[in-house]
């Protein structure tokens, strides 16, 4: 197996070796082993994990970003399909760019479109938005996969609340916060005189969704505080984990109010206190800096509190929860969701991830699996 020293590394990769040395010192690329004299000697899986830091970082993501995608144990083919998606991502966003520019170039009238100008300028902001959409969806498949996979409850949380729509009073239904879908993946949805909309705040969740789920719904970007149609028009709305993040919730359940029509269902689900409370002992107990959320998203809109808050706009509000725990016993899961959270743990766990996945994998040794609450349930509310 080939070897190369700090210098010849710093060259092979075009990069230079103040570059190499930073990426040793705090941990995100270290060489493959060291000499007895001290020297570093660095392999060509070194090479392919640089060329991924120095891909990720073209593409604007911050070095605390890069440390959990770097680190984490996957293959080669592994590594350069999550590239491609994103370079996918690129070129797509680059080529609406280009048309949007051709248009402008090829209009016969001499008058300039200012409102074409704008949106140019807002579709210019590609790594913002690229990187913004990449990790929201990425974040949200890894949060749902650990779910899926050491859930107790094996029904699983989608087809549960699936099971918990009526069907036979919805003609027309709209979902907000659609994220990437789940909810209506692998249903067998009659939409035979049916309209279905998805939707979601986030237009890069809407692109994914119709890319999934085809044309047979109808995928639109949509904040709830205004929603887009008129009085009465719906049978029924979907929130799944949502309204917490509504800026203003009187708002958003106000619209919402307004486009069902007389009797319609409003089906609200959220989160309780105790929800994965476990999750966050283990991180406190690791490192008490670490907060996996800036706001404690029960107290916004939670189980303990949804129901009064729901009151103001419906006549009958009912909650069910949803008996379900996780038990782990694998250790890079758990440390790919800690990961994915809204908090500050990429700034502090991301330089030493590798001591904190033994960290985890002492407790799973220690106790066998890690059990972890989960507390859900679903609001049925009635205009």
């Amino acid at each position: 197996m080939s070897s190369y020293s700090t210098g010849q590394f710093a060259k092979l990769a075009n990069v230079t070796e103040r570059t190499i040395r930073y990426y040793d010192k705090i941990g995100l690329l270290k060489p493959s082993f060291v000499m007895g004299n001290g020297y570093r000697k660095y392999t060509q899986s070194d090479l392919l994990k640089l060329q991924k830091i120095l891909s990720l970082k073209h593409m604007g993501f911050s070095l605390e970003e890069i440390f959990p995608m770097v680190l984490k144990d996957e293959n080669v083919k592994e590594s350069f399909s999550m590239q491609i998606e994103l370079l996918n991502n690129q070129i797509a966003h680059l080529q609406g760019i280009r048309d949007s520019m051709e248009a402008l170039v090829h209009n016969e009238d001499d008058n300039i479109n200012w409102d074409q100008i704008i949106s140019l300028l807002q579709m210019s902001n590609i790594e913002e938005d690229i990187v913004k959409q990449y990790k929201n969806s990425n974040n949200l498949k890894v949060r749902i996969s650990l779910h899926d996979r050491f859930s107790t409850n094996k029904k699983g949380w989608f087809n549960w609340l699936y099971e918990q729509i009526d069907f036979s009073k919805v003609t027309r239904l709209l979902e907000i916060g659609c994220g990437n879908g789940k909810l209506w993946l692998n249903q067998k949805v009659d939409l035979r005189n049916r309209e279905i909309f998805l939707s979601d705040i986030s237009d890069g969740m809407v692109q994914e969704v119709r890319k999934k789920l085809g044309n047979d719904f109808n995928c639109i970007q949509v904040d709830c505080q205004s929603i887009p149609f008129k009085n009465e028009y719906f049978d029924a709305v979907v929130a799944n984990h949502v309204m917490f993040y509504v800026q203003d919730i009187q708002k958003g359940l106000s619209e919402i109010v307004r486009v069902l029509r007389k009797n319609g269902v409003f089906y609200c689900s959220t989160y309780g206190k105790c929800h994965m409370k476990e999750i966050t002992e283990i991180v406190k107990s690791y490192d008490p800096q670490i907060e996996l959320s800036q706001n404690k998203l029960y107290d916004v809109f939670g189980l303990e509190n949804g129901e009064e808050t729901l009151k103001e706009f419906f006549s009958n509000v009912q909650l069910k929860e949803y008996d379900d725990a996780l038990i782990v016993d694998q250790a890079q899961p758990l440390v790919d969701y800690i990961m994915s959270c809204h908090g500050n743990q990429s700034e502090v766990i991301g330089p030493r991830l590798n001591e904190f996945k033994q960290y985890i994998e002492k407790l799973i040794n220690e106790q066998g699996s890690i059990r972890i609450t989960k507390q859900a349930g679903l609001f049925i509310c009635l205009v």
